[in-house]
């Protein structure tokens, strides 16, 4: 695939570069309360709707109910999150399951441990106004599940993407670059679709078209949950009971996600009809997913070799601890 910039190393590096930078300015939750014991765990996610159910959690003193005092904390990217982990600035994340199989080479000692969403709705194809969806030559890709979404996409059309320009950039950057015509589309979940078509692009489709489900893993680094498994676990019940809000009262979690990340009500209400909110066990068939996922990524040489994921997915983790949980 041609690149713009040098791609995927280079993200990288200039996320890790930001890092610091991101953690003095990320948005932040207190959900500490007279009930809330212990040193504050910061849990990291991005800044959009299919986090709703962290910022519902924290917003209703779920994880303070819980006995623990959680700081949800905000940064651009899930990409930003999950290397915050490796920095000891947070010690939880919310992430898809292809950043973070991306991520295992550099921090093999992340773990995750329940998958807490899953859609193939939320993730939409967007499209230049004059750009014929079948005969792309550029599109924007954030590293990730984007870059992944949008190379699944050219195949289902029968396109080359080696054929294609891929063009490295952050999501607020891709509805300008499209505007300006630098790219003929992108694959991004919101607040992205919606801002593309109000730069005069049009959505075309959703990853479910072609196949294309993601998974958001709550993950964390081993040492790390297996010094703190019992608050780990409580945390993640926490977050069951707010997922299952989320899906029962779309318009609470609508309201908690505006307070905490300044999404519009609306944005949060749509994507909740588009997500599968659900605390999980990682199954058999989430390792043999993210096999795949990785294999995609030694093909496109983003990795010399695939992680171990039988390690990273602790199958039947949250299973195994609910009792903790009580």
């Amino acid at each position: 695939m041609k690149r713009r910039f040098s791609g995927w190393r280079f993200a990288i590096l200039c996320s890790v570069a930001a890092l610091a930078a991101a953690a003095c300015s990320a948005g932040s939750t207190d959900s500490g309360g007279p009930s809330a014991a212990g040193p504050p765990v910061r849990v990291a996610v991005g800044i959009d709707a299919s986090y709703a159910p962290f910022f519902l959690a924290a917003s209703q003193g779920l994880f303070a109910a819980k006995g623990v005092n959680v700081e949800v904390v905000q940064f651009g990217t899930g990409g930003e999150a999950v290397n915050t982990l490796a920095t000891g600035q947070v010690q939880l994340a919310g992430s898809s399951d292809v950043t973070t199989v991306a991520q295992l080479k550099q921090n093999p000692g992340l773990r995750a441990l329940l998958a807490y969403e899953q859609s193939g709705k939320y993730l939409k194809v967007v499209v230049g106004p004059h750009a014929d969806p079948a005969r792309l030559a550029t599109m924007g890709v954030v590293p990730g599940l984007s870059e992944l979404a949008a190379t699944r996409y050219l195949q289902s059309r029968g396109i080359d993407p080696a054929s294609v320009r891929f063009v490295t950039a952050g999501p607020p950057e891709m509805p300008a670059l499209m505007q300006k015509g630098d790219i003929d589309g992108y694959i991004l979940w919101e607040p992205w679709p919606t801002k593309g078509v109000a730069a005069g692009g049009r959505v075309v489709g959703t990853t479910g078209d072609f196949g294309l489900t993601y998974v958001h893993w709550l993950i964390g680094t081993s040492d790390w949950i297996q010094a703190n498994t019992q608050t780990v676990a409580k945390i993640a019940a926490a977050l069951d009971e707010a997922a299952q809000k989320t899906e029962s009262d779309p318009h609470a979690a609508a309201a908690a996600t505006a307070a905490a990340a300044k999404i519009p009500e609306d944005q949060t209400v749509s994507a909740v009809a588009e997500i599968d909110f659900k605390v999980r066990d990682l199954t058999d068939q989430d390792l043999a997913s993210a096999d795949r996922i990785a294999q995609f990524f030694v093909d496109t040489h983003k990795i010399d070799t695939k992680p171990d994921l039988s390690a990273a997915l602790l199958v039947g983790w949250y299973s195994q601890h609910a009792g903790q949980a009580r």
